[in-house]
């Protein structure tokens, strides 16, 4: 079969990266594979389905412009196809003298990016919006919200196909060589012919770019990121969405509180490394994944740079206790009754030989290719605008 875009891999960044390409050309001959039976079931399908507004990013990075315009996009995208979602707001919220720096460099950064109605909050304003959560000061959001992720991806699915274009479930991608100016495409259900590829891998970015032939700048590392939930009993001590001021060094969030769009509170996630790419169980190994991962000089080099974190990291996945108490500082009431098992998420980080994790999305780029190759959160919530950008550069390459 033969193809003017190939798109690899079924997540929202590679079905909006279709949606856009099909809207700014219609009649393009689009293919996008999936190895699964069904789309976005990795990082989308396990997300707790935040709106991020930009509130966390570099001013100027890629993360924030495209947070900033895929949140407007997300939104529109939603109202007009009857996706679920609803902006709710959240607070961020300082509960230690020490924190009280970084949440000021929060609001600076909120307010460079361009976000609309931020509000600083004393203790008796945090209990306005939240009455059963204690800091010192906190920043209302009211832009965040919570939506249905795999509703969305439902839906660009239908448009795609609705627009020409292909999809194919339970194709798994394996290997492209240059061929007559564009790609000879080796797949598990037969070979393919394409003018230029476009890789949205999540767990498994980095090998699809070797797969075309190319050396990738950083490597996958995945950590998982367990969820628990709050007993029905339980779920008036949040409202909406609640979370801690998080630490500069590492791109995680800190554990916190979401109201899920279909019902229930959310307290998560940790972040501990997964033995699988795919591995949301501390039982779940896959021995190619875990020796990649331990062969890697970067790992050992985050590992020996952040040891108290890495350890503590792990108490808490293994302690409901330890979990307790790092909720507790933001609403003191949970106990660890309140608590039931939830799901997990295994978030795709790129990280570079010196150990240093990859901070803003990263794209890399060749002659009939582009590979994204970091795009964790905020990814979701831009993944259109992200779509619109990669579109933009494949029609120039097209043309």
């Amino acid at each position: 079969m033969t193809c003017d875009a190939l798109i690899v891999g079924g997540g929202i960044v590679g079905l909006a990266t279709a949606h856009r390409l099909l809207e700014a050309r219609p009649g393009l001959k689009l293919v996008l594979l999936e190895k699964e039976a069904k789309l976005a079931p990795h990082q989308t399908g396990n997300n707790s389905g935040v709106l991020h507004s930009g509130l966390y990013y570099k001013p100027g990075s890629a993360k924030a412009l495209l947070a900033v315009q895929g949140l407007q996009q997300m939104l529109a995208f939603c109202r007009t196809h009857g996706v679920a979602y609803e902006q709710c707001g959240k607070i961020v919220v300082a509960t230690e003298p020490g924190e009280l720096p970084r949440l000021e460099n929060l609001w600076e950064r909120g307010n460079a990016n361009g976000l609309q109605g931020l509000r600083k909050l004393t203790p008796p304003e945090i209990k306005e919006i939240e009455p059963h959560a204690a800091g010192l000061a906190a920043i209302h959001v009211p832009q965040e919200g919570i939506v249905d992720y795999p509703g969305v991806c439902e839906k660009l699915g239908e448009l795609i196909r609705r627009a020409g274009g292909e999809i194919r479930l339970r194709t798994r991608f394996e290997k492209a060589l240059p061929a007559d100016g564009g790609w000879l495409v080796q797949t598990s259900t037969g070979d393919f012919t394409a003018r230029f590829i476009v890789t949205c891998g999540g767990l498994h970015a980095d090998r699809l770019v070797r797969a075309t032939a190319q050396t990738p700048a950083a490597k996958i590392i995945p950590f998982r990121g367990e969820y628990y939930q709050l007993k029905k009993s339980r779920q008036h001590l949040v409202r909406h969405l609640i979370y801690p001021v998080p630490d500069p060094k590492f791109p995680f969030l800190g554990v916190h509180f979401t109201r899920l769009i279909h019902g229930g509170i959310e307290a998560g996630p940790n972040a501990v490394l997964a033995f699988a790419r795919e591995g949301y169980k501390w039982k779940d190994v896959n021995f190619r994944d875990l020796v990649e991962s331990l062969t890697y000089p970067g790992l050992w080099r985050f590992l020996a740079k952040y040891p108290s974190m890495c350890g503590f990291e792990i108490r808490r996945s293994l302690s409901r206790a330890v979990f307790t108490h790092s909720l507790q500082k933001l609403v003191p009431e949970i106990r660890a009754d309140d608590l039931e098992p939830g799901g997990a998420g295994v978030r795709a980080q790129a990280m570079l030989p010196e150990g240093k994790l990859v901070e803003d999305f990263h794209f890399e780029e060749a002659r009939g290719v582009l590979h994204v190759v970091n795009a964790p959160s905020p990814a979701a919530t831009a993944s259109l605008a992200i779509g619109l950008k990669i579109s933009e550069k494949v029609l120039t390459r097209l043309s």
